[in-house]
This record gives structure tokens, sequence and C-alpha cells, in this order.
């Protein structure tokens, strides 16, 4: 059970806010304060995975370009200029020419050029730095540069998506980064220290623990409004959230229901509803966790797998964890994309179905404890659960206990950080709680649920999922001129994955994000909503001390 706050926590905020009037006119644009269970697993754009890399590097670099607050992906008419301030298209609209703007600096000082989009591109492209978002750009081909401050993106061919393809690319400053070796970016001085182009700069960082980016003073498109940004780290969700009560932090990304609760007891504390672009699956592992080069010995097999999600009541699990914030997943999508299909068939929830299947796959007896044994071994299967998930942890109990009673042993190794995502890599798993973020994009799918096969594809597939019918369906959805065409492919290529289940789609989540009040937020990007802080402003009569102008600024 939940405990109030302390009368002496709740006079903390007062004595704070009261100190920091006594600093006059030092209060500055405010230090916003993340408070996670889970770190930034890097701070450079192509090397980034997780949520927490992808929003400390998205303040500390800018984009050529940025999708604008209607998050449509097709053509150009709502892309937003950042380190490119203007854009022509070729004849054949195979070329996008980018003008910089002669403002951009690197928070060194030196200007951004075109050799930096070259930079960029090229780190994407290195094979060592396991770039996620190689997948997410095979369309183009290359970057040239015209001049000084023109560079000029070339594509294999014509789609609907370009634009939304140059937008993925973060340029990096070449006269620091083309002298590391190859494949070493991820290791080098510059990766821990990094130098951006983004309105917030790098100020120190202790893995697992503390960054600090600042504001950077006389950034090109303005200076953003809060001072400081930190991503507070702790190793649980419940001592992350605790943070925001107790007025220590200022944001949490997404609560959980039972926290959406608590707020209300909490004036300091402002929800912010918005739309959900996540989904999360309980995926299969299609290679031996023991030696990922053979097949695994349960879950190659599609009658395995069904048996198992015919098990799995989706709908209990939407409700037992979030009531009316989530709904059943469909697919892997979220469906706020362009190209989502609601229409795609699910699987029925049918224990007998589930029983059926598992005993004609010879798992008929079952021990004292009603798992199932075949030729005397126990039907059991390893769940890798990330810890730094509340959602995800509560999930994985009620599964547990879901394939319990059609006999299946589901042992949960509930991993910490940066670990979780070293083990799915690694492939030493059997069944996984995943989530992926997805974009106004469907291009991600690629890099998640496509083929290894298919270069530059699957870097995400930690399940190895392979569907040449899937593959070639999604690369024509992502070729198509038109929003209709596209549409078709990937209703197509939805069927072909949900006939082959490599996963159960779980829930989609509808985000509830907790920011203090003394910040007025006047937007908010529901696929990034960190993009959003450098609009924030402070409520100067609710400043608490740590909102104080740091004096080196």
């Amino acid at each position: 059970m939940r405990r109030s706050p302390r009368p002496l926590l709740l006079l903390a905020p007062l004595l704070l806010a009261l100190a920091c009037d006594g600093l006059g006119g030092a209060t500055g644009g405010g230090t916003v304060i993340i408070t996670s269970a889970a770190d930034a697993d890097a701070l450079v754009p192509p090397l980034r995975v997780s949520i927490g890399g992808r929003m400390m590097s998205e303040l500390l670099y800018d984009p050529l370009v940025e999708i604008g607050a209607d998050r449509v992906p097709f053509g150009d008419a709502g892309f937003q200029p950042r380190l490119a301030r203007s854009w022509r298209w070729s004849d054949d609209s195979l070329v996008i020419v980018f003008t910089l703007d002669p403002k951009a600096r690197w928070h060194d000082g030196r200007p951004v050029v075109a050799t930096d989009v070259v930079a960029g591109l090229a780190a994407i492209r290195d094979p060592a730095n396991g770039s996620t978002t190689m997948a997410d750009i095979p369309d183009i081909d290359s970057v040239h540069v015209i001049d000084e401050r023109t560079a000029a993106v070339h594509f294999n061919a014509r789609s609907s998506e370009q634009m939304y393809a140059a937008s993925l690319v973060f340029p990096l400053p070449s006269h620091l980064v083309d002298t590391i070796p190859a494949g070493t970016l991820p290791t080098s001085a510059y990766a821990q220290q990094p130098v951006g182009s983004g309105p917030y700069r790098f100020v120190s960082r202790e893995p697992t623990v503390r960054t600090e980016l600042a504001a950077v003073e006389d950034h090109y498109r303005g200076r953003p409004g809060p001072d400081r940004i930190v991503l507070l780290v702790s190793k649980e969700p419940a001592t992350a959230i605790a943070k925001l009560w107790t007025e220590e932090a200022d944001v949490y990304d997404v609560l959980p229901p039972p926290d959406v609760a608590e707020a209300a007891k909490h004036p300091h504390v402002r929800l912010v509803r918005s739309l959900g672009f996540d989904y999360t699956f309980m995926g299969f592992n299609f290679r031996d966790p023991r030696d990922t080069s053979r097949a695994h010995p349960l879950l190659a097999d599609t009658p395995m797998r069904r048996a198992i999600v015919h098990a799995i009541d989706r709908q209990d699990v939407v409700r037992a964890l979030f009531d009316t914030l989530g709904a059943q997943a469909l697919g892997p999508f979220a469906r706020i994309q362009a190209t989502a299909d609601t229409t795609v068939p699910q699987p029925s929830f049918d224990t007998a179905r589930a029983n059926a299947l598992l005993d004609s796959l010879g798992w008929r007896t079952r021990g004292a404890d009603g798992i199932r044994m075949r030729d005397g071994r126990r039907l059991a299967l390893r769940v890798l659960v990330p810890g730094p998930s509340a959602n995800r942890v509560r999930a994985s109990v009620v599964l547990q206990e879901q394939l319990r009673r059609v006999g299946i042993d589901a042992p949960l190794d509930k991993v910490d950080g940066q670990a979780f995502g070293a083990a799915r890599d690694a492939g030493s798993w059997d069944l996984l709680l995943g989530g992926w973020g997805t974009t106004p994009s469907m291009r991600g799918i690629r890099g998640t649920w496509g083929s290894r096969s298919h270069p530059g594809w699957g870097r995400l597939n930690a399940g190895n999922y392979s569907n040449v019918d899937f593959d070639r369906e999604v690369e024509a959805g992502l070729a198509a001129i038109t929003a209709d065409s596209a549409r078709a492919h990937f209703r197509a290529a939805f069927r072909v994955i949900a006939e082959d289940v490599p996963a159960t789609w779980l829930y989609e989540v509808t985000p509830v994000s907790a920011v203090h009040a003394r910040f007025e937020v006047p937007s908010w990007r529901p696929e990034a909503w960190w993009r959003t802080i450098p609009l924030w402003r402070l409520d100067r009569s609710r400043a608490l001390l740590r909102d104080a102008r740091p004096a080196a600024q």
C-alpha cells in the first residue's frame, strides 16, 4: 500500500521556492529532471536504440529536417527546416538538394557544413556501429557535397517517403568524427562526450545514474526555454516514479495506471494524455538459445507457437494492467500509424485448442506441478523481461499464470537496463516481453521484423523471424507512390506475419505522462515528446532551488 508523503516533504518545495526567490533574477528557464528506470544506451544518434538514447541524442543533435505536427510521412509539405534551411528536388525526383542554415553551429563553435551530412550517413552505414537506422534508409543511395553549405541526397528510387527518409539523417561533425578509426565510434571519446548541433549541449554523464545537458545560449533556432535537462536513472520504476511525488524530478514518460490515480494526490503533478505509438508483444525465438546457429527445438514449429498464442487471454492482460488506458495490439504496428490495418484476423483465446495442439505435439502427461512432460522433459520456456518496464514486468506475471494453466512453465528472467538489450540481441531466451516505439512511418518494421538475410534489415529482429513474402510486401509498401497502394501492401504483409505467428501482439498503451506543473507545456509530440522541451516555459513564481540559472552560464 502506498503511503502519503510526510508533511516535511510537502514543505520542502515551498522552502526551496522561497530560497529561490531570494536569488532574485538568478532564476532562469529552469531545470527539467526526467526520472527513468532505464538509462540512455548512447548519446549519438546512429548508436542509440533505447528510448532514453533517442531522448538525449535528439536534444543534442538536430536532423536535416523534421516531420511536422500532423505526422504525415508522405511528400514534403509537412516537413520543417532544421539544419537544412531549404531544399529543392531534381527533375526526376531522385535527388533532394539541401541548403544548410548558415547560422547552424556545432557546440564547439564550428559551422555545420555539407561534409557533416556525409559523415552522418557514413556513421549509420558503418556495420561496426550496428545502427538501427540502417534498415530505415536503404532508399538513400548516397550524399555528395555541392559546396560548403549544400548537400545533395541521392535516392535509389522514387517513393512517397523520400523526405521522411532524409529526416532520419542526423549530420555529425566531420572535423571530429572523420579522425575516429572505422569501427571504433561506439567506444570513442567523442561518443562519451559528444559535440552536437541541437538545442542542448553535453555537460556530464555517470552511466546508469545521471546525464546532464545544458541549453545552448546562441543556438541558431533560438535559445531553448529550460536551462538544463537531466536524465536521472533509478534501478526500479517505483523508485523513479516516487521522485515525482517528492518533487525530486519533473517528468516521467508513461505512468503505469496505478500511478495515474496516485498523481491526483499531488497537486504539483500535471498529467498529459497523448496518442500511443508503442506496442508490446511476446516474441518467439526461432533459434536455439544455447546455440543460435540451430533452430529452436520447440518454437521453430508453428503448431507450438499457435498453442501458446491460443493459451493467452490478451483481453485479460489489458484489463488487468490498463483498464481503459490500453487496448489489444493487433500486429507489428500501432493503430495511429498511417498504414496500420485494424482488420487483420486475430487469434482466439482458446485453451481447448491450445491443449489439443500441445497434446498433438506429444506433451500429453503432466507432472505433479501440472507442467506437461514429454520423454521425461518438462515443457519449460524462459521469458526475458525488462526490469525497467513496470508494465511489462506486471504483464509477465499474468502471462506466466496463463501459460501454466495449459501446462507450460514460464520462468521469468527479469534483467535490468542495458543488460536486457544485450540478452535480447544475443538471443539467449525462449520468449521475450518486447516493446517497440513506432514512428509515423512504417519503415522501422524492416529493422524489427524484417529478415536478417535481407541486406541491412533485421537489426532488432532478435527472434530471427524470416519470410520473403513479408519482406517483399513491406518493401513494396514503402516504395509505393500513393498512400492507398502503401496501405494495400502493408495489409498483405500483416496477413503474412499473422499466419506465421512470430509473436503474440499484446497491448498498446494510451500514454499518460507526468510533468511538474511549474512548467508550461505548449505542445507535446506523442511520438517524441522530448523534442518539445525547448518550448517549455517555467512559471517563475513556482520555481524551485534547482531552477536557479547555473553560475557557468
